[in-house]
């Protein structure tokens, strides 16, 4: 059991930092404004979505979020780097920019993975 929560929350503090912390900090630099114009996305899209990752990792994070918001955090986050791949494939080819989306959503599938062995344990244990 300790494994597994070593596990979860090692991945899901990578989520929280690549996710959460890094867009916060830096949505409203230039550089990141123009990765978004880049990609053909508006400005607004590119704040709505660090608005939305926020909100999704604080949810991954604390642990009195009902399991069901953290499913959609999760799935959200999913189509997200889905999606983010998808966007930099069809604008820049095949690069590590579309390749890193998905090592992304494989750290947070371990993250998901880890979770529900530990919320199977809880059940279990009670």
């Amino acid at each position: 059991m300790k494994k597994a929560k070593i596990i979860f929350w090692i991945t899901t503090i990578i989520i929280f930092l690549f996710e959460g912390v890094m867009p916060a900090l830096t949505s409203q630099t230039e550089l990141a404004k123009e990765g978004i114009r880049h990609l053909g996305y508006p400005e607004y899209f590119g704040n709505a979505l660090v608005v939305f990752k926020i909100l999704g990792v604080l949810a991954l994070i604390i642990p009195q979020v009902p399991a069901r918001i953290k499913e959609w955090a999760y799935a959200g986050f999913g189509f997200d780097f889905i999606f983010a791949s998808i966007s930099h494939f069809a604008v820049d080819g095949v690069t590590f920019d579309g390749f890193f989306p998905i090592i992304i959503l494989g750290i947070l599938a371990l993250s998901y993975i880890y979770y529900h062995k530990i919320e199977r344990y809880k059940n279990i244990a009670l």
